[in-house]
């Protein structure tokens, strides 16, 4: 893969962490002082409306890497970051339909089990992505083995 296919996927995939997670911080760690205000900080309807719009970049790169890297490597016997992409792939469906249902819902009992998931889901994928990209990174300097015995 080129450096800009995993420049973008990186650029993508952090917006929306740090879209999501400021947005989680205001929505659930901040309280107004105004207590007729809709919403505990000023800045949080724009962080809702950013982390929505980058989400859908995301999304398309996670196709693009799904072809294009984790096929690849899979097929070619690569070992390192197999667990981690793997774990990737199984939390990439429900994080991505959870937060689309989440715009979706209307009772309030769906908008709960889908804030959850989402929540839970996104918080592995943050973990396991970085885990990943540590192992891919330790795997490329560690020297190559000697093939003469």
């Amino acid at each position: 893969m080129s450096r800009w296919e995993y420049r973008l996927f990186h650029l993508s995939n952090g917006l929306v962490t740090i879209t999501g997670f400021v947005y989680a911080w205001m929505l659930y760690c901040t309280t107004s002082t105004d207590e007729f205000a809709l919403v505990n900080h000023p800045w949080q309807p724009h962080l809702l409306h950013m982390h929505v719009l980058f989400g859908p970049l995301l999304v398309l790169m996670l196709g693009h890497f799904s072809i294009r890297h984790a096929q690849t490597l899979w097929k070619s016997g690569v070992g390192e970051g197999r667990k981690t992409g793997l774990g990737l792939a199984l939390l990439s469906l429900p994080m991505v339909m959870s937060g689309y249902l989440l715009q979706i819902s209307v009772q309030d009992s769906w908008r709960i089990a889908w804030v959850a998931i989402h929540l839970l889901t996104s918080g592995g994928w943050f973990i396991a992505c970085l885990a990943h990209v540590v192992i891919h990174l330790l795997a490329r300097r560690m020297p190559a083995p000697s093939g003469s015995t």
